[in-house]
């Protein structure tokens, strides 16, 4: 079993103008690095995900599967700004000895890719087979073909857009608004997560698997289960935590400082598989759908669930068996070429 390693960046200039240093990135990685460097897959974790990708993506670890280890040396790093070994607001500030915590800089998706970045110059990666990732990890790949494009060969982006919506932008600022009422943050962090998972599942999920059935003493059997999320996360999470990386998710726009939306989405020459979930409330399916008419070489697939935005966590076989798929695209096209 690979271990959580940490790499230490002396510094890093963030894209809104803040300085921060150091900075740790803590990272697992499964397989070897090919001596010639070009065999790495990057994988990236969503909003309160870890670098533990083959607990959370287990379906997707192994011999034939769509991260093999045998032929693969995968990556999944820590986001910055987290809470689960790299550098955040629960990290110490070296000026104040003291934890970050609300003065932690503002980050934004860039951020993360850029640090990322130099975690695989660290490691030696001269090419990257493939990036991939669902819904924060999604908009991290995006970032990880326009950042890196000579390193990248492929992208696959899952339930995630080009830049944040309106309306995701505002289910996102309700949930901080949820931690910033609270007299205890962990109590408004209990709260957002129960906002969250609304989001990350779709009515008619609900409906099968709750109803208007109750517990026997009345509580409605939906209403614990959204409780239930509330506490588990607040049991491995940190409120300040999610507040920098929902706000960085609210920055996401490839299209910032580069030109127009359509034409930087055009200039992404990589192949590309675009995956939408037909359920999804949070990205909605026409998110994706605009993404791969923009992309010149996507491949859209729409991974059908009731289970709504959290399927790309929940339908793992059928999410598999496209990866797959667009993955022996990618060797048949080198072999012909």
């Amino acid at each position: 079993m690979s271990q959580l390693r940490v790499l230490t960046l002396p510094s890093a200039r963030l894209q809104l103008g803040a300085d921060l240093s150091p900075v740790r990135i803590a990272f697992r990685t499964w397989g070897r690095l090919s001596p010639r460097g070009d065999n790495a897959v990057v994988v990236c974790h969503a909003l309160t995900g870890d670098a533990d990708a083959d607990a959370w993506w287990s379906g997707l670890f192994g011999p034939g599967r769509a991260l093999d280890p045998r032929t693969d040396f995968i990556i999944c790093a820590n986001v910055l700004g987290g809470c689960y070994g790299s550098t955040g607001p629960t990290s110490v500030n070296p000026d104040t000895e003291r934890p970050w915590g609300s003065t932690f800089p503002e980050i934004t998706v860039r951020d993360i890719v850029t640090v990322q970045q130099r975690l695989l110059d660290a490691l030696g990666v001269r090419r990257v087979k493939l990036v991939i990732g669902g819904s924060l990890g999604g908009m991290q790949v995006l970032e990880w073909a326009l950042l890196d494009s000579d390193r990248v060969e492929a992208i696959a982006a899952i339930a995630a857009p080009g830049r944040h919506s309106a309306w995701s932008i505002a289910i996102g600022e309700a949930q901080r608004q949820a931690i910033a009422a609270a007299a205890d943050p962990a109590a408004g962090l209990a709260v957002a997560r129960q906002i969250a998972m609304i989001s990350y599942r779709s009515r008619d999920a609900l409906e099968q698997r709750f109803g208007r059935t109750t517990h026997d003493d009345g509580q409605w059997r939906v209403s614990s289960w959204l409780r239930m999320h509330g506490e588990r996360l607040v049991e491995r999470f940190d409120a300040q935590t999610y507040l920098t990386l929902s706000q960085a998710m609210d920055h996401h726009d490839v299209a910032r400082g580069r030109g127009t939306y359509e034409a930087v989405l055009g200039n992404i020459a990589h192949p590309a598989l675009i995956v939408g979930i037909d359920s999804d409330v949070l990205y909605p399916l026409d998110e994706q759908e605009e993404l791969s008419r923009l992309l010149p070489q996507a491949r859209f697939e729409v991974l059908s669930s009731p289970h709504g935005h959290d399927a790309f966590l929940i339908e793992i076989e059928a999410l598999n068996d496209l990866v797959v798929a667009f993955r022996q695209s990618l060797l048949h096209a080198q072999a012909v070429a």
